[in-house]
């Protein structure tokens, strides 16, 4: 008789809901990406203009979770930048292991 191999569970997939009623639904990405090149200056105007559409998005705590869960490695997510997001994964994790 041959062996019957079970497939691993799927894995939940991520619910995309929250960004229907995100601040930013419509806006351009490079708002929140930058582009190739861009010098320190404008990416410091281009991501506080970006962090001030995420301080009034309804949905920026299912952003930021989302961006940290994956992790995302570029632009700005639920009003932090590459470096706040990993800063505050890593803060998220001492927490989770001092739990």
């Amino acid at each position: 008789m041959t062996q019957v191999r079970r497939q691993p569970a799927p894995r939940p997939r991520p619910s995309w809901g929250w960004q229907d009623a995100a601040a930013c639904r419509g806006e351009d990405l490079v708002l929140f990406f930058g582009p190739d090149g861009e010098r320190q200056p404008e990416r410091e105007v281009r991501e506080r203009k970006a962090k001030e559409l995420c301080a009034q998005c309804p949905v920026r705590t299912e952003c930021l979770d989302y961006a940290i869960s994956r992790p995302e490695k570029y632009g700005t997510w639920g009003g932090l930048n590459e470096d706040e997001r990993a800063s505050e994964r890593r803060r998220r994790m001492r927490r989770a292991n001092a739990a």
